[in-house]
């Protein structure tokens, strides 16, 4: 797996999403992320591109998903079908936005399947998209802009949308839940959201213009006080640093998202552009990267097995762990199941002795066996 730069805050920070890879038959890899969270609706399949798995070359290497950047289109089309084979689809049952930092969210039906790829689109301005179409994957696209996920497992509704500066200060994910609610009567407290890798404060530079359309947007809503900050170095030229995870991550919470059904990268694209595509970084010199979100077919059936699975996977993990202090050996449990923080008050429970986690993923899950003690 490619060594992810991750921005570390607080020892409150979660590693998320995570990487996975995907090995296909045809002798590609890919690799990709996922959140926790949505993948524990059941209900969902979904990922977020990186750049690897895929056929372009030069400043697209290799999985590019933009038809208007320079890159061939044959390639590109090769990249849907292997992000598709991922999600278990095939490419005809893809639907994507057209994105042109609006606010306009259009409900997607099973007559817009393909829209994008192999299909014009009929629909022009769309930064969002929500439906409740089962085997039809949304799919919106990014190099440093803001992602933003929802799933509903209660409706099975899902929802995609892009947010850019102008979105974000437009409450591009706050709308996002007025539609889900508006047109399918989705509850917020229902829904599951993400906001997915973007670029952090810290690399991402704005004018003066713009961060008074923030001040002015969030004014006297309360947490507001890190949404931007200047360098020393920048006062004289009125630059700010701006904070859009926070920025939408308020206009999510404002919408009545809880916060333990809220997941918040800590992937900045421009801190990695080897291994996703940054606008800023390369100075535009670059590919699309895509997020995907697809209900299941049978999303509810699957959830419900996937809950069966956990408790018989907690009785074997207890069983192991009851043996081991028998014969006086200490038990442990290592990688991303060791550092998934929603599970160390059950380990510390079940007598855990060890929890070998990366270092990234120290202070978080010593800060949760603090927190369980």
């Amino acid at each position: 797996m490619y060594n992810l730069q991750r921005v570390i805050k607080t020892q409150d920070t979660k590693n998320v999403p995570v990487q996975n890879r995907y090995s296909s038959p045809d002798g590609w890899e890919m690799e990709y992320l996922t959140f926790p969270g949505l993948t524990k609706t059941g209900c969902v399949r979904h990922l977020f591109t990186t750049r690897t798995g895929g056929t372009s070359s030069g400043i697209f290497e290799s999985l590019n998903l933009s038809f208007t950047r320079g890159d061939d289109r044959d390639c590109v089309l090769q990249n849907y079908d292997r992000v598709a084979e991922v999600l278990g689809i095939t490419r005809d049952r893809i639907v994507c936005s057209d994105q042109t930092h609006t606010t306009n969210i259009r409900i997607v039906t099973k007559e817009d399947a393909g829209k994008g790829i192999d299909r014009q689109r009929d629909y022009a301005d769309i930064d969002g998209l929500i439906t409740n179409e089962k085997g039809l994957a949304l799919a919106t696209f990014y190099a440093d802009c803001v992602p933003l996920y929802f799933v509903d497992p209660v409706r099975e509704v899902i929802g995609l949308a892009h947010s850019g500066w102008r979105g974000t200060v437009a409450g591009m994910g706050k709308k996002m839940v007025e539609r889900m609610h508006a047109a399918f009567g989705c509850d917020p407290a229902d829904i599951h959201a993400a906001i997915g890798p973007s670029i952090c404060q810290e690399c991402y530079e704005v004018s003066s213009d713009v961060a008074e359309e923030f001040q002015n947007a969030f004014a006297g809503m309360n947490g507001t006080e890190t949404l931007l900050y200047q360098k020393p170095e920048q006062k004289a030229e009125s630059k700010y640093q701006l904070d859009l995870w926070l920025a939408n991550q308020l206009w999510l919470t404002d919408a009545g998202i809880t916060p333990e059904h809220l997941e918040v990268t800590n992937v900045c694209t421009a801190h990695n552009p080897a291994y996703l595509f940054s606008h800023r970084k390369t100075n535009g010199k670059r590919g699309n990267l895509g997020a995907f979100l697809c209900l299941k077919e049978n999303g509810q059936l699957e959830a419900a097995t996937q809950t069966k699975e956990r408790n018989r996977l907690a009785r074997e993990i207890q069983m192991v762990i009851d043996n081991a202090h028998k014969a006086g050996i200490w038990a442990g449990i290592c990688g991303e199941l060791g550092a998934d923080t929603s599970l160390t008050n059950i380990f510390i429970k079940m007598g855990i002795d060890e929890l070998s986690v990366s270092p990234g993923c120290i202070l978080p899950v010593r800060k949760a066996i603090r927190d369980a003690e």
